[in-house]
């Protein structure tokens, strides 16, 4: 018996389309949208963003293991995009799906620094997100440990020309 792959949702920042990482690591993402999330993106000395999120708001943590990381993104079938305490941004990304999260999410962890065992920058973590008026569970990846150490910016490339004002669509508005 074969196990049921299941699509991945990814919010990401750093490899949005134009990006320089995208065309080698999301070529096989099946569906790019935008999106938002609550949290706080810092725009780094080094060079490139690092993304805060709320600890409230982290619904699971990654493993080594896509599949079952896909499988528990699907166990949460109705999240509501809610602002969290405190002093938290809407952050503007994309959302891609991949369809085969065990052949696609590897080589993105291996480019943010992701492990589950050891010392590294980022962890993959599953949020809510907004897209299209409705609110679904994504994977991210979590900087928390790099927080403060850049200007704060809610979108990347910070100077981007298509960059637009912050808005808060759908359920997320009024809160």
């Amino acid at each position: 018996m074969t196990a049921t792959v299941h699509p991945t949702r990814l919010f990401v920042y750093t490899l949005r389309l134009g990006q320089a990482n995208h065309a080698r690591f999301c070529a096989n993402a099946t569906d790019i949208v935008p999106a938002i999330t609550w949290g706080r993106l810092y725009a780094l000395d080094l060079g490139f963003p690092a993304l805060e999120v709320s600890a409230g708001h982290i619904l699971a943590q990654g493993s080594d293991d896509p599949l079952a990381d896909a499988a528990t993104q699907v166990g949460w079938p109705e999240v509501r995009l809610e602002r969290s305490e405190g002093d938290w941004d809407l952050i503007e990304a994309e959302l891609m799906t991949f369809a085969n999260p065990g052949w696609d999410l590897p080589p993105i962890d291996g480019l943010e620094g992701f492990r589950t065992t050891g010392h590294c920058l980022y962890r993959r973590v599953l949020v809510p997100v907004q897209c299209e008026a409705r609110s679904v569970p994504a994977w991210t990846y979590d900087a928390t440990l790099l927080s403060g150490r850049g200007a704060r910016v809610q979108t990347w490339p910070a100077d981007a020309p298509w960059r637009r004002a912050r808005t808060c669509p759908g359920e997320c508005a009024g809160k």
